[in-house]
């Protein structure tokens, strides 16, 4: 099985066995993958993984011992509960504290022609719904999973804090809210893609606007430290942090103005699955235009280069 393995300290083509489904799971054959920036900070060294990189796929069930399953496109939740433990018996397996997560955690990815997951991780993708759109599906549930973190309201003022490949899916579901939305961000061709849905500013120009402590809510989906110290100096007192960011770097912040603004930070990570589908197939949000190249697992070299500029695909059969 052609797989993307990383070592520790680079990332190789290698052949591995075909995995084994367990008990209660299905043997996927995966279609479509897509590179995450977690992938890419996971490369730098974020979480300590090794194993075949990759999370957002869609695939075909090949085995499964729920025959329901077998034969139908799916797409995945990629935290993996023990099923034991009070989080998992509460629902939520997301935050059990011995899981694996797929590609990141314990769980080989999809950078690879087949994957094992659950049964009950597993949402079939309505036939409306292409593979290039459904690959989308795990970023379009983080985007959601900032509306079940906190209530946006229409008389927000919100800001989104980066351009990149999630903030392009966080803009357009928050730009559901009908909020008063901004987008900040450095490069103006990618801004431009979010015009209709919110009002761009080019981060040289944010200090020239007198924006600041003027917004409700900021939205961290930058990938760095600067991002979350940019949404400080932004939001009103009382207001809140939205963190979408995850990144190999420790940074340094003073909490006073925090403390002294009663600002609410809120960490935000998976969302729900089957509403991202139903997002997708009502074509409220658009996923077209964020695919900046589409390559076969042989050509990951050119795959995560930072030349590509929005949302990469691997086709595994290409």
């Amino acid at each position: 099985m052609r797989s993307l393995y990383f070592d520790g300290e680079q990332i190789n083509l290698v052949n591995l066995e075909k995995p084994i489904r367990l008990k209660g799971e299905s043997l996927v054959k995966v279609l479509l993958t897509s590179i995450c920036n977690t992938d890419i900070e996971i490369i730098k060294g974020y979480k300590g993984f090794t194993g075949v990189l990759g999370h957002e796929f869609v695939g075909v069930v090949e085995d499964s011992d729920d025959e329901k399953l077998i034969g139908k496109r799916v797409v995945g939740d990629i935290n993996i509960g023990c099923g034991k433990c009070r989080f998992c018996k509460e629902g939520y397996n997301n935050h059990c504290l011995d899981r694996k997560v797929l590609g990141i955690k314990d769980k080989n990815g999809s950078f690879a022609e087949y994957i094992t997951l659950p049964n009950e991780n597993l949402y079939v993708v309505p036939d409306s719904v292409s593979d290039m759109e459904a690959v989308f599906a795990e970023p379009m549930a983080a985007a959601l999973q900032i509306l079940q973190c906190h209530h946006i309201r229409p008389t927000d003022k919100v800001v989104v804090i980066g351009d990149g490949k999630l903030s392009q899916l966080i803009t357009q579901v928050v730009s559901l809210s009908s909020c008063h939305l901004f987008v900040v961000g450095k490069h103006r061709d990618k801004l431009d893609f979010l015009k209709h849905r919110a009002k761009p500013i080019l981060l040289d120009e944010v200090d020239s606007l007198n924006i600041e402590g003027e917004f409700d809510v900021a939205i961290d989906c930058t990938g760095n430290d600067q991002g979350l110290k940019l949404a400080e100096k932004l939001i009103k007192a009382m207001g809140t942090i939205v963190l979408k960011s995850t990144y190999n770097s420790d940074g340094l912040f003073n909490p006073t103005n925090w403390v002294v603004n009663e600002m609410k930070i809120v960490g935000t990570r998976c969302g729900p699955m089957d509403a991202a589908l139903r997002l997708i197939e009502r074509k409220l949000v658009r996923t077209d235009y964020l695919v900046s190249e589409v390559y076969a697992l042989e050509d990951y070299e050119k795959a995560f280069s930072k030349k590509n500029k929005l949302k990469v695909i691997i086709d595994i059969d290409k």
